[in-house]
């Protein structure tokens, strides 16, 4: 019996990698412009439940605003606001170059304490960022 030689998809290539992470970056964009104009429409202030409720910051706190200040292209206020959001944003947008291979390859475990080391980090950073 012969066996089909399947030929690799497309995004397989360098070109297709590149192709899909302009796109990830491309919807990155847009949804950043898209939060920007929405929050300077209307504001709805604090959306963390457990911030509005305690005044104590999740570590995701200043995750919108991540996306506020970089739709408007204010790049180091955005930094600033969760640190870790941005580098995560990044990890995900440029995942097709090769690092998101690189997360699976991981054990579980080693996935699991980056994880709560990046939680533990951003709640850090919140609370010395909020004064808390």
């Amino acid at each position: 019996m012969i066996t089909p030689v399947r030929a690799a998809p497309a995004t397989a290539t360098p070109a297709g990698r590149l192709a899909r992470t302009a796109l990830r970056c491309g919807l990155a964009a847009g949804a950043a412009l898209a939060v920007a104009a929405l929050h300077d429409a209307h504001d709805p202030g604090v959306l963390c439940p457990l911030r509005r409720l305690t005044g104590i910051p999740c570590p995701a706190c200043g995750s919108t605003t991540v996306f506020i200040e970089a739709g408007h292209g204010h790049w180091l206020a955005a930094l600033t606001a969760n640190p870790v959001t941005v580098v995560g944003v990044i990890a995900l947008l440029t995942a097709p170059l090769g690092g998101g291979a690189w997360w699976w390859r991981q054990a579980p475990r080693t996935r699991n304490a980056l994880i709560a080391g990046a939680a533990v980090t951003a709640w850090l950073w919140q609370l010395n960022r909020l004064g808390v």
